[in-house]
Parts: C-alpha cells; structure tokens; sequence
C-alpha cells in the first residue's frame, strides 16, 4: 500500500443499510480499514435513531458517523421506525427500502461537502440510489450484500436458467446446469422471484433495482473467504459483474479484552457454570427480523425441553409472550439446564465461549461466518429471505451443521417438538454432529488464515483500495 500514501489520503465513504445484520458488518469494515492503515478517513452515513448504535460500534475509532434525516409520514409505515429491525411487520419492507431512497438530496448535499473528497464509497446493495449519487461526484461506488458467493452464484444460474418459474412444484427437486452436484427446490428462493412483476409484486421491482445499480457499480464487497467456496467466487467472477473481492470473515480484529466477573451479564455468568460443569450447550437464536408464528415457538419450546440438552435460547419481546404461556411454566420446568434471555447479546461472544457445542440457528448469513469463526456446528433451521440456501451450504456443500426437518419434509414446512429434540440430540452428541463439529474446527482454522496478514481476505482488501483507488485517481487525473 506504500504507493496510496504518496498520493491523497484515502477517504472512505460507507453507507449500510437501516437494519443490524446489514450495519455490524458494514461497521466492521471500517474498523479493518482503519487498524490496518488503508484508509486515513472514515464518513459512515445512517440516521438519527441508528446514530447512536453505530457510534457505540466505532467507539475508539477515527472514523465520524453522519445522520441523514429519515424521510416521516411514509403511506403504510409506522411514525419513526428507521430500522428493519423496528418494522412491525416484513411485509412494510418494500415501502421502508422506497423510502430510504428520499434520503438522496440529503446524501449529495453531505458528499459535496465532505474534505477531502472520498476516493470511493461502499453502500449496501439494497441502497442502489446511492450509484446516482456517487456517480454525481465522480466517486466510484463498491456494493456489499452482506451474501455468501454460494447464495449469489445459485441464484443467478437458476434464474437464468428459468428454474424458478413455470409449473414445477415448490419442493420439486432440480438441478442447475452450472452446479449439478446441488439439488434445488423453489422452495429455497423467496416467492417473489417466481411471480410476475405487477404492482402486487413490489419486492420483485425493487431487486431489479438493486441488480441494475449493482452491476454498474465498480466492485462486490463480498462477507466470506475465497477457501470457503472457491467454485462460486470463480462462477461469479467469470459470469457475472461487477467483480466480486473476497474480504471476510469481517469480524473485529482486536483482541477481546477479559471482562471483569462483576460486570457480566447473567447469562455470561450461567455460561460459565455451564463450562465449570463440563456441560455442553446449545445456542438458539433466530435473528432479529424473523416472524415466527405462535404454533411454532411453542413447538421450539418443547422441542428444547424433551432434547435433555442445556441451552441458551435467545428471543424477541413478542416471543418471550408466548413461551411464558407454554403448558403453563416451561422456564420453571428447564431451570437449571435451559435460560432465556430477552435482550440484546453479544453473539459472537456466546458463539465463542467453551461451553457452547453448538448453534440452532436461522442461517442469516452473519450468523453462519461467525459461528464458522467460532468453529461451532450449526443446527440450521431457515427462515426467510436467502437462508434456505445458506442452510444447503452449510449441511451439503461445507459439511459444517445439520438441518432441522418439517414434518411434511418440505423446506417451509412446520417443524414439530419432537423432530427438533432429535435434530438437537444428534448435532450436540450424535456421530453426524461429531463430524459436523470437527469440520466447523477445520473450516474455523481456514477462516483464520485467511484473515491473517497474508491470508487470501488481508490480500484481497490490500489490492481492492489499491485499484479502486488508482481509478479514481485516473478519474480526476
């Protein structure tokens, strides 16, 4: 990098989208950025309500955080919600990612005055106005997705390939030209995709958006490892565009300093008396952003409970409602060997912590790196958006979890109590979990290497500021 400190210095202009999942990561790039010297300033735009999350994250840091006023009185959306995370419903997600668009004047008027000028920004992919914006300024703009390369790669071939529409069944099994060792259903895809694109169908207008901007943007930031799916990084790279640079897993890359035993949380403490024990337990979380219906969490709550395993099982306000009404005292009947928590954890610390053998998790993709970091086996049981098809990659392609099974065997279907003790039974002291456990350790070392100086990920993000940075230069000559 000594050739970009002879020039201006580097300024870096990030824009994650309004939702956790999509800012952590975000915010985690600058912080790599920043620790390793390849960039001299950081600008991260949000709004007021995610200000203060977003600063907490770059506590220590140089880079500045700059709210954008969130546009009010949007037809259909709650008076001051800025985040997914506060949507009362995902159906209201169209008209909040529409919304997030009036925030443009704002954007230009704040990159007109930023010094030094930035040498190139990364948006979030679902803030495809950003490209307009960027490209008013001469700014060469980088799209993150916060996907893994399989996620991508898959879904491309099986749209253009026409597997997602037509008279096949949702769980008919099919197999893509370009990958024929994977077995597909359209049940892996949101529905969106195999709908007609009417004025019923705005989620599918605004992917189209988003997949436009992208491909006239300068370069994919990509959350995962090139040793991680080598065969997806190539497809896309060879098929697709804008060129896709393997920089993750984006996870912090400062040492965690101990915590003192009086300020930990309790279910830190109970985790620790868990491993004083020598129990195993099991983490069960499924995102902020999933709905899962009343009939399913109680069936969670006694799948739990007949497993026989300790567990920390993570949940929303509204959820913890409906455990506390499970045949009438399920916490009083698992204390001991079971906790619920019902605020904000520290994910990758549980992740992280001896005592925890293993993950029942949704599969957001955030979720899948940092429990690969961790090296802990993943129970996948996904929800919404691309899941599904992290949870294939997960069990078949890397061999790191097992999938949790509806009992109509269908990829959406209802999961019962007694199917989900099973699932947890044979992850946490079962031959497959076993296996599952030992490739998340041999996958977690890869992950390591390829963050380390050197590794494929510090290598990746060295030579992408350098050329986006030499474009720019070229730009304004």
């Amino acid at each position: 990098m000594g050739s970009l400190s002879s020039d201006a210095p580097i300024h870096v202009v990030l824009f994650p989208f309004m939702s956790k999942g999509h800012t952590i990561p975000i915010l985690d790039l600058a912080r790599h950025l920043l620790l390793r010297r390849l960039a001299a300033t950081i600008t991260v735009f949000t709004t007021p309500s995610n200000l203060p999350f977003v600063s907490r994250h770059l506590a220590g840091t140089s880079a500045s955080a700059v709210a954008l006023p969130f546009p009010g009185d949007i037809p259909g959306l709650p008076s001051g919600v800025e985040s997914t995370d506060a949507l009362p419903s995902m159906s209201l997600f169209p008209a909040f990612a529409n919304a997030a668009a009036l925030m443009q004047p704002s954007l230009e008027a704040e990159l007109q005055r930023l010094h030094p000028r930035p040498t190139f920004m990364v948006s979030d992919g679902f803030l495809w106005w950003t490209l307009e914006s960027a490209s008013k300024f001469g700014i060469p703009r980088l799209v993150f997705y916060g996907m893994s390369n399989y996620a991508m790669a898959v879904s491309y071939a099986s749209t253009i390939e026409n597997h997602l529409r037509g008279p096949m069944a949702e769980d008919e099994p099919f197999t893509v030209n370009a990958f024929p060792w994977i077995k597909l259903t359209k049940n892996d895809f949101e529905r969106h995709f195999s709908q007609p694109m009417t004025e019923e169908n705005p989620y599918l207008e605004f992917i189209m958006k988003v997949a436009v901007a992208m491909g006239k943007s300068n370069g994919l930031v990509v959350n995962s490892f090139q040793e991680l799916e080598p065969a997806f990084l190539e497809y896309w790279n060879r098929e697709c565009v804008p060129r896709a640079w393997c920089v993750g897993p984006l996870l912090p890359l400062e040492r965690p300093v101990a915590c003192d035993p009086q300020l930990q949380t309790t279910w830190a403490q109970w985790l620790d008396r868990k491993r004083a024990g020598g129990e195993r337990v099991l983490y069960a979380a499924f995102g902020s952003q999933a709905e899962i219906p009343a009939a399913q969490m109680r069936e969670i709550a006694l799948g739990l409970e007949s497993s026989g395993t300790s567990f920390l099982w993570v949940v929303k306000k509204r959820e913890s409602e409906i455990i506390a009404d499970v045949d009438g005292g399920f916490e009083d009947r698992v204390s001991g060997r079971g906790m619920v928590v019902r605020e904000w954890v520290g994910q990758r610390d549980i992740l992280m912590h001896e005592s925890v053998h293993g993950f029942l998790s949704h599969c957001g993709w955030n979720s899948v790196l940092e429990s690969v970091w961790a090296g802990v086996p993943i129970l996948a049981w996904p929800m919404m958006a691309e899941q599904p098809l992290n949870a294939r990659m997960v069990a078949e392609e890397i061999g790191v979890g097992l999938r949790v099974e509806a009992a109509d065997g269908t990829a959406r279907g209802f999961v019962r109590g007694e199917g989900l003790a099973k699932a947890v039974r044979e992850l946490m002291e079962g031959e497959k979990g076993e296996a599952a456990r030992k490739k998340a350790k041999e996958v977690a070392e890869m992950a390591r290497k390829a963050a380390e100086e050197g590794g494929s990920s510090w290598t990746a993000l060295e030579a992408l500021v350098e050329e986006i940075s030499r474009k720019r230069k070229d730009h304004t000559g």
